[in-house]
């Protein structure tokens, strides 16, 4: 039983009781926060999404090939650029990142490679491109409708994608656009701590990235567990923890405790990656919805200036639809 459920079946208990009424204020409005919470990041937003596929060879002249998440109504929306993990396409989060736009954003997010020869440094370098073409490619590619507001731009990155995101975040002299939120899913930082990928963003030194923006870190449980003889994709060491560890306030983490690595990848996509990587057994629906949930509530946070969803998971995190646990918010 959720929790909401829990304070929800207590409330109405202790109504028949005799109960200070500064409590029973507490509790109905702790039972009010944690439904809203829950019946909102945690589900589809209520603008229908459009998928925009550009190719490098487009009018617009991208830097590299583009999938694009973005609301049909007419508005002005923040911009998320996403950078995919290693050994997947952009295309392979759909849902998730459907989950994020329909929340009010637009999402740019980069095919970095077509064979698995790119080098960290180079796909760095692609992101960089992709962040200075924003400001004048992206208006070309996007109906009139939709106004892009890249004055409120996130970075977001899965994987080896999360150190990507880590890497351009802190190298923003070389961009012409200043991000407002960085926020890593299962971020890594190489294969093993003896093999970190270069460059080196990992110092090993508690609050030292030297960053000037909010960030969040989702990991997962069992993104430190082999698969069979197969190491784990995540090792401690260069994984989330570490992120977190290193992030100055105000940072958030969130640790879905009972999935894996790849598991916010679409169904056909998780199937093929539970292949060679450690997998939970829960709904993967779920797992997109929780992660997609704490991502639009940490956003709203931080670039919309709305934090209630946000406090709200902090407070009660079992108003998500997925066990989260630790739960820390450094302000």
């Amino acid at each position: 039983m959720r929790r909401t459920q829990c304070i929800g079946h207590y409330i109405r208990t202790i109504a028949t009781f005799s109960v200070h009424p500064s409590i029973k204020r507490k509790m109905a409005l702790l039972h009010d926060k944690c439904s809203k919470a829950e019946s909102s990041v945690f589900t589809p937003g209520n603008l229908k999404v459009r998928t925009i596929k550009v190719k490098k060879s487009d009018d617009s002249l991208p830097p590299a090939e583009l999938f694009i998440m973005a609301p049909e109504s007419k508005g002005v929306y923040p911009v998320i650029l996403f950078c995919h993990g290693y050994c997947t396409a952009n295309t392979w989060y759909s849902h998730l990142l459907q989950h994020i736009s329909s929340h009010g954003y637009i999402i740019v997010a980069p095919q970095f490679y077509q064979c698995l020869i790119m080098s960290m440094k180079d796909e760095i370098k692609t992101a960089t491109k992709v962040t200075n073409w924003l400001s004048t490619g992206l208006k070309i590619i996007l109906p009139e409708n939709l106004k892009p507001d890249l004055s409120r731009l996130a970075l977001l990155g899965h994987s080896r994608g999360g150190k990507t995101a880590f890497s351009l975040a802190l190298s923003q002299d070389l961009t012409s656009l200043k991000f407002k939120a960085l926020l890593g899913m299962d971020p890594v930082a190489g294969p093993s701590p003896p093999g970190r990928v270069e460059p080196d963003v990992l110092t090993y030194i508690p609050h030292s990235f030297n960053l000037s923006m909010p960030v969040g870190i989702i990991g997962t449980g069992l993104s430190n567990k082999s698969k069979g003889f197969i190491p784990s994709f995540a090792p401690n060491g260069i994984n989330h923890a570490e992120f977190f560890n290193e992030s100055k306030p105000p940072a958030c983490y969130f640790l879905a405790k009972d999935y894996g690595h790849c598991d916010i990848l679409d169904d056909s996509k998780v199937a093929l990656a539970s292949l060679v990587c450690k997998s939970g057994k829960g709904s993967k629906e779920l797992m997109r919805n929780g992660v997609g949930g704490i991502i639009v509530a940490f956003l709203k946070a931080y670039l919309v200036g709305e934090s209630e969803d946000l406090q709200s998971i902090v407070d009660a995190p079992s108003v998500a639809p997925i066990t989260l646990g630790p739960v820390i918010y450094v302000k």
